[in-house]
């Protein structure tokens, strides 16, 4: 592990120490949060015992998956469309910087009148949170490409479809990143924050749930079974661009 892994895992362990300090001496009330080690027995407890734990999981891990693929594919091929149209990204510029100040959610009510009450429009919410961070990390990327591979193109006479697959996409690889971290960000707040509004089932659905019903044990034993899949998930990426840094700049 580098020396700036090592630091992060230690700023972790010292937040969580005090968190757990805190709980055990008073100063945070039990009815407020229970101590970090009492959130993880009770998921533990709660993966051994619950019967409806591996249904709400399988539930919302297969939407996030579903809709972090439709923002991260969805998103690169409309990046790569609007980077082959200066004039329509000229326009639509303005409206990629402005996107996320936009609430999201109000929308909700919309998907549920064309979708329905389900899986289809937690979906749509999470790839339509994901997939404007992967245009913009797109058009970013592709202008990294070193122009001499276009004109390499140009005179091997490929196509605009064979460009982009075999050209633009392994040299834009590493610089695509940020775009699917964020995009994998962005669906599971979707997904999840969607549950919590409306859903029958799923992780948000259940820690809602737990938080009307004043079951701490629930609620925080499902919100760190969330925020281990993010860590995962984000310790899996940056494995990733970090080889693909190191095969790319040895070239």
């Amino acid at each position: 592990m580098s020396r700036a892994g090592l630091l992060r895992l230690l700023v972790i362990v010292l937040l969580i120490g005090g968190v757990e300090f805190l709980c055990r001496i008073g100063i945070v009330d039990r009815f407020t949060m229970i101590p970090p080690s009492e959130m993880v027995a009770s998921l533990v407890r709660l993966v051994g015992t619950a019967d409806w734990f591996w249904p709400d999981v399988t539930y919302t891990l297969r939407n996030i998956i579903v809709a972090t693929c439709m923002s991260v594919v969805g998103g690169f091929l409309a990046g790569l469309a609007v980077h082959a149209l200066p004039r329509l990204r000229r326009v639509l510029d303005p409206l990629f910087s402005s996107y996320y100040s936009v609430p999201t959610f109000v929308l909700y009510p919309l998907l549920i009148v064309v979708f329905g009450i389900g899986p289809l429009s937690l979906i749509v919410m999470g790839a339509m949170f994901g997939i404007v961070a992967m245009i913009v990390a797109t058009l970013n990327a592709i202008d990294r490409v070193p122009r001499v591979l276009l004109k390499v193109a140009r005179v091997a006479r490929m196509g605009s479809v064979s460009t982009a697959l075999r050209l633009k996409l392994p040299a834009a690889a590493p610089h695509l990143f940020t775009g699917l971290k964020l995009g994998v960000a962005y669906s599971v707040i979707g997904v999840v924050a969607g549950e919590f509004i409306l859903a029958t089932e799923g992780i948000g659905r259940r820690i809602a749930y737990s938080y009307n019903n004043f079951d701490n044990a629930t609620m925080y034993g499902m919100l760190v079974l969330i925020l281990m899949l993010v860590a995962v998930a984000n310790s899996l990426l940056q494995g990733w661009e970090r080889r693909l840094h190191r095969r790319w700049y040895r070239r």
